[in-house]
């Protein structure tokens, strides 16, 4: 399986501005510029949206731990924070914090799923980052 997205870019790289586009177009032509990216300006930017890739694909991973387990998760909420460090022009964590609320499971066996979460997917595996979590159950 394969996924793509292709990125536009006009200018030089503080002045310039340019656009992003997914395959499920998503994102199409969304704006992300200097300003988005180390200011607070308006548009997307890679960290946010790496950002949003670790938090999807570590909650899903985590249903799927939880369900094989024997517990279906009635919900799961997850923030990924990622840090980028622009003088060294990497980022250097990213920090998911999990909220789930799983109907019958101890503490111990919900955080054994939630770390090997966060170890085993697929974006885990690709980020060469220090990765941390903080996770709360709900019964």
């Amino acid at each position: 399986m394969k996924r793509f997205a292709t990125a536009n870019w006009q200018g030089t790289g503080k002045e310039g501005k340019g656009n992003l586009t997914s395959q499920s177009t998503v994102l199409n032509k969304t704006h992300y510029s200097f300003s988005s990216r180390f200011e607070e300006g308006v548009g997307t930017n890679p960290e946010e949206l790496i950002a949003a890739a670790h938090a999807g694909c570590f909650t899903m991973k985590l249903s799927f731990n939880l369900s094989s387990a024997g517990f279906p998760p009635a919900n799961i909420d997850t923030k990924c924070d990622i840090t980028l460090d622009p003088a060294k022009g990497e980022i250097t964590n990213s920090h998911l914090t999990v909220n789930a609320k799983v109907p019958g499971i101890s503490k111990e066996k919900f955080d054994e799923l939630v770390a090997d979460a966060k170890t085993n997917c697929p974006i885990s595996k690709l980020l060469k980052t220090e990765i941390t979590y903080t996770a709360s159950l709900e019964g």
